[in-house]
């Protein structure tokens, strides 16, 4: 269980930059992100420029992205450290390909790979879950497909999932930030491997949650 004095949020679902670049403006709000995409192969191939080019770098695996992100949003020191890169989102893209008729027996063992990539680098302690998830609701009328955030996640732990519906608000960053500010305590995350067999058990066709969730009035 994480102690820092910051709460730390993954934010997940329909987050733009434009969303992000409001949020950093809050002085409530740090943002901490993993490395960006080729981040390694360019500094593996830094003597490029002398002629010389490097081997390829491997593919980074699914979940580091995520934990660079959660380890780096552990120093930070504000009231709510937000992370749009989560440990578990090759996970969670695995778990709702699994659902598509269309991709057969290989979406259950693309979920399995991930699941089990994700599971070695938790218990060799590479990253730890967000204290909450934030779910960023698309827009009304676009497709919703199974989500491991709304379904799996938020049955084992309800208070840790919320969901916020920001299309159409004229202050999409400040009704966020209300929404963080009604963040509710609740038992902490079960250990990841009962996560995903909850995953496993859990019957998508039954959610029904893709409604948001309103933060309640500030306050004076």
């Amino acid at each position: 269980m994480r102690r820092e004095s910051s709460t730390v949020v993954a934010l997940v679902g329909a987050v733009g930059d434009d969303l992000l670049a409001g949020l950093a403006r809050s002085a409530n709000i740090s943002l901490a992100r993993g490395p960006a995409p080729g981040a390694d192969q360019a500094a593996g191939n830094g003597s490029a420029g002398q002629g010389l080019a490097g081997p390829p770098a491997a593919p980074r695996p699914g979940w580091e992205a995520g934990a660079r992100a959660m380890r780096e949003a552990a120093r930070r020191r504000a009231t709510y450290v937000l992370v749009p890169d989560d440990p578990l989102a090759g996970v969670a893209a695995g778990w709702q390909d699994m659902w598509d008729v269309a991709a057969g027996p290989a979406g259950t063992a693309e979920f399995e790979d991930r699941a089990a990539a994700a599971l070695a680098a938790w218990r060799g302690q590479q990253f730890e879950l967000p204290d909450y998830y934030l779910v960023v609701a698309p827009a009304q009328g676009q497709a919703s497909r199974p989500d491991l955030y709304l379904g799996p996640l938020r049955a084992a732990r309800p208070r840790r999932v919320l969901v916020a519906s920001i299309a159409g608000r004229a202050s999409q960053g400040a009704w966020l930030l209300d929404t963080l500010r009604s963040l509710e305590h609740g038992p902490w995350w079960p250990p990841l491997d009962e996560l995903l067999e909850t995953a496993r058990r859990f019957y998508a066709g039954g959610l029904a949650e893709t409604q948001s969730v309103s933060p309640p009035s500030p306050s004076g």
